[in-house]
């Protein structure tokens, strides 16, 4: 078992950084890929980035590539999400998750989730 902890969230305007953190009990956190997802009002959950076992690899969608940069400290227990020149559209309510497979995209592939944090845009 896995549980999954989001912080960091809040209000920011347009141009601004936020950076959320994940924390993850457990001793195992080192054998999962983390990923984070969003869910704007009324639309359904999206991937966001993801990063592997080790912090090697990582992958973005294409909206945030260059914005939104994943890592993680495995002595921590901790997955980041920096978030830098934000825009109205990047407000949702963002997710954390774990894989046991190596890296992966999809939601499906994610067996534990955190409760989310709510991230506001305002322009």
């Amino acid at each position: 078992q896995v549980q999954l902890v989001e912080s960091g969230g809040g209000l920011v305007q347009a141009g601004g950084s936020l950076r959320l953190s994940c924390a993850a009990s457990g001793r195992t956190f080192s054998s999962y890929s983390m990923g984070w997802f969003r869910q704007a009002p009324g639309k359904e959950r999206e991937f966001v980035a993801a990063v592997s076992r080790s912090g090697i690899s990582t992958t973005y969608t294409d909206s945030v590539k260059g914005r939104f940069t994943i890592s993680r400290d495995n002595a921590k227990n901790t997955v980041y999400l920096q978030m830098n020149i934000l825009k109205p559209e990047d407000t949702a309510t963002y997710y954390c998750a774990a894989s046991p497979l190596r890296i992966t995209v999809r939601m499906t592939d994610f067996d534990y989730w955190g409760q989310g944090t709510q991230v506001t845009v305002s322009s």
